[in-house]
C-alpha cells in the first residue's frame, strides 16, 4: 500500500474551506476588520471625548451619557438618581437617550468619513485608467472614417499599406 493509499481522504467540505481560506479573500477581510475595529475606537473617541463635551457645554453643561428616563425605580435604596451608573448600581430601569444621541452623532461621523473615503477612492480609480485606444481613424485620401486596421479605405478604396 502506497503512502497515499494510507491517507484519509479530505472531504469536500474540508477541502473546500481549505481552498476558501487559501484564496487570499480571508487575510483581506481579516485586515479590514481589524483596522474598521480600531476607526470604530477612534470614532467613538472622537464622538464621546471631543465633540459631545463641548455640544453639552453649549447646552448648558449637559452631560450626555447622564442623560436618561426612569422607566422603574431600583429595588435597592433609590431616590432621585443624579448619574446613569447610579441607577444601574440600583437595577432601575432607564431609556438612555443621552447615550442613544451620542451614538447617533458617532454613526454620522462614521458615515461621512467612510463617504469621503469611498468618494476619494473612486476618484483615484478614475483618474489611473488608461485611456481606450482609437477604433477608428481617418482615410488621408478622402477624409472618411475608416477602422485603425483597415489596408484599404472602404469608401474610395485607396491602399493604406504605406
Amino acid at each position: 500500500m502506497s503512502a497515499a493509499e494510507t491517507q484519509a481522504p479530505r472531504s469536500s467540505l474540508a477541502k473546500d474551506f481549505h481552498d476558501f481560506l487559501m484564496r487570499g479573500n480571508v487575510v483581506d477581510l481579516a485586515v479590514a476588520v481589524v483596522v474598521g475595529a480600531a476607526f470604530t475606537a477612534i470614532v467613538n473617541s472622537l464622538a464621546d471625548d471631543m465633540i459631545m463635551p463641548p455640544i453639552g457645554l453649549l447646552l448648558g453643561r449637559v452631560d450626555f451619557s447622564n442623560l436618561f428616563i426612569l422607566l422603574k425605580e431600583g429595588t435597592k435604596a433609590g431616590g432621585p438618581y443624579t448619574t446613569l451608573a447610579e441607577a444601574k448600581a440600583a437595577g432601575a430601569v432607564t431609556l438612555n437617550y443621552g447615550l442613544f444621541l451620542s451614538r447617533i452623532f458617532t454613526f454620522f461621523i462614521v458615515a461621512t468619513s467612510v463617504f469621503a473615503l469611498v468618494r476619494a477612492l473612486s476618484g483615484f480609480r478614475r483618474q489611473k485608467a488608461p485611456p481606450p485606444p482609437p477604433a477608428l481613424k481617418q482615410c488621408p485620401f478622402c477624409l472618411s472614417s475608416i477602422p485603425v486596421g483597415a489596408k484599404k479605405c472602404a469608401h474610395c478604396t485607396a491602399d493604406l499599406a504605406a
